[in-house]
């Protein structure tokens, strides 16, 4: 998890780099079109990216039990922030989806809008059993939202390594890549989830809920 949220973050600074000038855009064949796309779209890019990276760095605190437990008040208000950027990442992916130059063509679009959708329902879905005082099923949610929002990292290790490999251009195989990162982590997250899932979703939330006393957004 913290190998792939560093590869996120300086992703971003990178990002971030190129879109202000710092550093050159990437002019490699088959590579080039990566920051192409992306500039010609800086302001919905940004938008898109700094959100990102305050998910990448609040995510794990979220499911830090001494960070939940003993600092309740950061909890919430991370929690809080985490939610928004959150939105914020869903609803650009999606903008990104329809009006920025794909690299993997129509099959990068369908990826990307599919599990940009699927998502905001993990978000939607935590944000309202968290309210709910369901907290087992919110930190199920949660584990959802935050493996498929980390599996762009993954998209990305999957291109290179495929690249490097097997000499396979990334408008040839990001489509494909798509789909296999934010396939994989899917998976992954369901099975982390029923292998961690207590016997008494009413019993864990009791107890949960009388630790931490109110973890809500109230």
């Amino acid at each position: 998890m913290f190998i792939l949220v560093a590869i996120g973050i300086v992703m971003v600074i990178r990002r971030l780099m190129v879109l202000t000038g710092f550093v050159p855009a990437n002019n490699k064949p088959g590579f080039s079109s990566f920051d192409q796309g992306f500039g010609k779209q800086t302001l919905i890019t940004i938008l898109h990216i700094v959100p990102g990276s305050l998910f990448m760095i609040l995510g794990p605190l979220q499911f830090m039990p001494r960070v939940r437990l003993r600092h309740i008040q950061f909890h919430r208000w991370s929690g809080r922030v985490f939610i928004m950027a959150a939105y914020t990442i869903g609803i650009t992916s999606i903008i990104l989806s329809f009006i920025k130059q794909l690299i993997g063509g129509t099959n990068e679009a369908v990826a990307s809008i599919f599990f940009s959708i699927f998502f905001l329902v993990c978000i939607s879905l935590s944000l309202h059993y968290i309210l709910k005082k369901q907290v087992l099923l919110h930190r199920e949610w949660m584990i959802r939202a935050f493996s498929v929002g980390l599996a762009i990292s993954t998209v990305r290790l999957i291109t290179v390594f495929a690249f490097i490999s097997f000499k396979v251009s990334p408008q040839n195989f990001l489509g494909t890549a798509f789909w296999m990162g934010f396939t994989l982590h899917a998976i992954v997250a369901e099975i982390w989830i029923n292998y961690t899932r207590k016997p008494s979703h009413k019993q864990y939330n009791t107890l949960l809920l009388h630790d931490i006393k109110e973890t809500t957004f109230h």
